[in-house]
């Protein structure tokens, strides 16, 4: 989300910081937004262009390049924006800002390898600067460099060590990394500056989660909810952690809040047909299944759950359906294959059951599981 503020003394474009955005994308992959030096500043505080080894002739050149960067920006053309600030960082190479403002026009167009390289400059010439550390751990977390993002964070804080959004980010990076150890103390100092801040609660909870301390897992995530109930992120993990710890009736409780907040999420939905199944509800299964498969007709999961429930319920045509639909989405899965024969054979269709049982054995000969080839040896 940009917004508009002043800094120093120069209106500018700075990107802020969207946490529970910020949390998820990094948690699957990705990192959602934080904050940066404007492309906007790269001038002195008074507004002077810091190029004063310059003759008048390439200041002027150097001026007119920053205001039509400025007014590229406005415009919200990016490319000839950048192209201007290139050109200026030609003339001047000794200004920071300017290579900030090429770092950040680089991470607006998802070239993050550069924008790395741009904000490494800035930081070479401007050691001290938070915002510009800011910047080049958000490039180096976006290239997958997460030690080296972690790494450049603590430098940042260490200039501001009250920004909540950095200690935020941190302590994803930290999850990310599997640093787990240090997402404590990034936890405390996060709550001590505003013990109402809903990340905090989440970053930790998910490290919990993701060492698979169960218990302690339970216990921080049932307290994080009751001071954020509509928190369904923590509301899944909690779920989850249930299911792990064999509490297939709590973790259907919790799944069910979850779905009722965010229904038609398939996702959501297969992990309830799983725990039906498990607790031997097979009508109540064999709808999450139908459901999930109806929002998302290529669920390998959801398929095999309705074949499998169906055969349970010896409705053996319906079944044979949805193995074929398996096949079609898992080719190279013997499972489907293997079942499929067996139902075949039962009705009697020994030629087809044949033919389909020795490619579901086949399968199995690939995947090394001998056990499974006897058991089809057996049945031919």
């Amino acid at each position: 989300m940009n917004v508009f503020k002043f800094y120093g003394g120069i209106q500018g474009v700075v990107t802020k910081t969207i946490i529970p955005q910020l949390f998820m994308s990094i948690l699957i992959g990705g990192i959602s937004a934080i904050a940066f030096d404007s492309p906007s500043v790269a001038q002195t505080n008074n507004g002077a262009v810091n190029a004063s080894r310059l003759n008048p002739q390439q200041q002027r050149q150097l001026s007119n390049l920053l205001n039509q960067g400025r007014k590229y920006l406005k415009q919200g053309d990016l490319e000839k924006a950048l192209t201007s600030y290139r050109q200026a960082s030609i003339l001047d190479q000794s200004n920071p800002k300017i290579f900030s403002s090429i770092g950040y026009l680089y991470t607006s167009t998802k070239n993050y390898p550069a924008a790395t390289q741009a904000y490494q400059k800035a930081v070479s010439l401007a050691p001290e600067n938070a915002d510009f550390l800011y910047g080049l751990g958000y490039s180096l977390a976006q290239i997958g460099k997460n030690a080296q993002a972690i790494n450049i964070y603590k430098q940042a804080i260490k200039l501001k060590p009250n920004n909540i959004d950095s200690l935020v980010t941190i302590g994803v990076l930290l999850v990310r990394n599997g640093d787990y150890e240090e997402v404590q103390e990034y936890f405390d100092r996060i709550i001590a500056l505003d013990a109402k801040q809903e990340s905090a609660y989440t970053i930790m909870g998910k490290s919990l989660y993701k060492q698979q301390k169960n218990t302690q897992a339970i216990s921080f995530l049932t307290s994080a909810l009751n001071k954020f109930p509509q928190n369904q992120d923590l509301r899944l993990m909690l779920a989850t952690t249930y299911l792990r710890e064999k509490s297939l009736d709590k973790g259907l409780e919790q799944l069910k809040m979850v779905d009722s907040s965010k229904p038609n999420n398939p996702q959501i939905i297969l992990k309830m047909g799983i725990i039906y199944e498990q607790l031997e509800n097979y009508p109540l299964a064999l709808s999450a299944y139908e459901k999930a498969s109806a929002l998302d007709n290529k669920s390998l999961i959801a398929y095999g759950g309705i074949a499998r429930i169906l055969e349970k319920q010896e409705s053996d045509f319906q079944a044979i359906i949805a193995y074929r639909r398996f096949i079609e989405l898992s080719p190279n899965n013997p499972y489907g294959y293997h079942r499929l024969g067996l139902l075949l054979q039962k009705r009697g269709r020994n030629g087809e059951a044949e033919t389909i049982l020795k490619q579901a054995q086949s399968l199995y000969q690939v995947q090394g599981k001998l056990e499974k080839v006897a058991e089809i040896q057996k049945k031919l």
